[in-house]
Formats: C-alpha cells, structure tokens, sequence
C-alpha cells in the first residue's frame, strides 16, 4: 500500500518526497553556517629594521624559524609586514606609522631608535622590542622592566653594561692592545653612559686607553677612518646604533685593511667579517622573542609581561678573521669561545 500526504492546497505528495525534501532541508541548514562562516584572520607581524633586507635577512630568517617551532608558519598562519630604514633614521617614524596603518597585531622593533617610533606611532598596537641597547626605563620605553605598563615590552641587551666585558676579552686576546679606538653612532641614546662611566672604569683596570670616535653620517666614515688611521689604534671596539649597523661590512672592511683587532656589540658583524663579538646568546634571543609573540597573540597584554634581560650569554671568535690580519688567539681564549668561526 502506498501512503500519501495532503498538502495545504490537498494535493496529494507521496510521503517519500516529503521525507526527502525535509532532509535536504535539514541538510541544506547544517551546511549554510559554514558556508556563511567568514575566514579566520591571519594575524600580521610588522617588521620594523634599521637597516636594508640583505643585511636583515639573517635575523629575519632566525626569527622565522623561532616562529615555526612555535607553530607559526609565515603564509599559513602568520603574515610578516617587512620595513626597512636602510640606515636611514629619518625614516623610522615614517615606516612605523605605515605599520600601524595597516593594523599589523604586532610590531616588531630592533634597536632603540626604531622602539621609539613605534612607541610614538601607537599606544594600543603591541611592540615587541630586540636588541635594545638603552636602559627601557630610562629611555621611557616602559614603566619598570618587571611591569612595563604600556604597548611595550620584550628583550634589552644591557649593551651598556657588557662594555667592560667586551674591552676584557679584547684585551686577553690581543694582550699588547693599549689604546681602543670606540666607534659609535651619535644618535644612539645607549652611548653616552657607556662612554662617560662603564669603558673608563674597565679601561683603568684593564691600562688601556680610550679613544671615541663617532659617526652622525654615512659620510663620516672616510674621514673618521682616515684620522683614525692615523692615530693607529691597537684595536677597536664598535658599538650598535642604526648607522653602524648599516655600514657594518665599511666598518669590517677598514678593520682588516688596517689589521685591526676588533670586538663588537653585535652578533652580525662576524658574519660580515668581524673578529670577535661578545653579548648575549643571539638564538637565544630569538627564541625569547617568539615567545613573546605567542603570548600576545593569544591573548596576553605588554603591560603585564615582563622586559627580559640576557640569561644567556656567548663569545663567538670568527678564526679566519683572526688568519687573515696575522694574528694569533692565545689558546686559553680560545678555549673559552662558546662558537668559532673558521
């Protein structure tokens, strides 16, 4: 027997339509929700460097991979907006209102003129800072280093304070040294303290003299490296800032020309030649930063996560380096390098 429905205008439906039609309906009302479900947003990192994508690319790449192996794939669940000053300092305010434009849900910042842009670009977009030379406290960047209070918050360097660590080790390497040509970038606001107070009490202890010499352009490298040649420092230390990060391979350059034992305050500048580089532990650093990234991205607030300080870290000797200006490490230096480069 066959069992028919009535309609409302009584035309007879057989009841297998009517069951039918029903479950399309049913099934048609679990798809619309997804259907209708808008795609999930893919955060956005801004990226904002001091100096130009090839010489930024290393750092780049290693805070990439920090990311990835906290799950972060850059073009599948993570976007990176890149900046560059390409040692332009003029630029910085520029390139971070470009970033805050655009509403990136992070920026990351290396360096204390490009934190402060940032942090005058916005007060609600989170920053995360790398590689800051200067107090955070003392520049403003935050209110303490254990609650910063603000938008911003990550990774100081203490480079101030490893001043005097930096002088030593050049010193057991290089143990006729006596006078240490110091050259540093004049928009630096992490210098003045170093100059003034932390390298001329390292230098009494070590009997070693300083001589500053400070750059404000790119054009002041031939004349600082001409009156430098002259004076014929024993070695040379250099110190960060925006333009001697950018100018880092001239800066090299002129140390192996002049075989000038050099030690520096950034990691980089062995890959670019330099001879021995003492600081905190780079991948360490990295790795700190993408925890930071981590937490803000689910959820946490700058104001509460406290401004790291360097747990870790390492004294890197770039041997070929040393080969190649005739110079010979004592053993016991060598022993005591966390990474050589030959």
């Amino acid at each position: 027997m066959s069992y028919l429905s009535r309609s409302k205008n009584s035309a007879l439906i057989p009841q297998s339509s009517v069951l039918c039609i029903a479950l399309c309906a049913m099934l048609f009302a679990l798809c619309f929700p997804a259907q209708a479900q808008q795609p999930k947003k893919i955060p956005r990192i801004g990226y904002l460097s001091a100096i130009d994508p090839a010489r930024e690319s290393a750092r780049a790449e290693a805070i990439r991979l920090a990311l990835r192996e906290r799950g972060y794939i850059e073009g599948q669940n993570i976007d990176t907006e890149y900046r560059y000053a390409e040692g332009k300092p003029d630029r910085f305010s520029e390139l971070a209102a470009e970033l805050v434009r655009i509403k990136v849900d992070i920026i990351l910042v290396a360096g204390d003129r490009s934190t402060l842009a940032a942090k005058n670009a916005t007060k609600t977009i989170p920053i995360v800072m790398l590689g800051l030379g200067a107090d955070p406290v003392e520049a403003g960047f935050v209110e303490s280093l254990a609650r910063p209070g603000g938008n911003v918050t990550g990774l100081t360097n203490l480079t101030r304070g490893l001043g005097g660590k930096r002088l030593e080790v050049l010193k057991e390497a290089v143990p006729q040294v006596t006078r240490v040509a110091v050259l540093h970038d004049a928009a630096n606001p992490a210098v003045g303290l170093e100059l003034k107070e932390v390298l001329p009490v390292a230098a009494r202890t070590l009997s070693l003299i300083i001589q500053p010499w400070e750059v404000g352009s790119p054009n002041d490298f031939d004349r600082v490296f001409a009156a430098m040649g002259k004076q014929r420092p024993d070695g040379l230390y250099v110190l960060g800032g925006a333009l001697i990060q950018s100018n880092r391979k001239r800066i090299v350059d002129f140390a192996a020309k002049s075989r000038l034992p050099s030690v520096y305050g950034n990691r980089e500048f062995l890959d670019a030649g330099g001879l021995m580089y003492y600081g905190a532990d780079q991948a360490e650093s990295y790795r700190r930063v993408a925890m930071y990234v981590d937490k803000i991205l689910k959820g946490a607030k700058p104001a509460d996560l406290p401004v790291e300080q360097p747990k870790k870290f390492e004294f890197v000797i770039n041997v070929k380096a040393a080969k190649e200006i005739g110079l010979t490490i004592p053993p016991n230096v060598l022993a005591r390098a966390d990474r050589m480069i030959k």
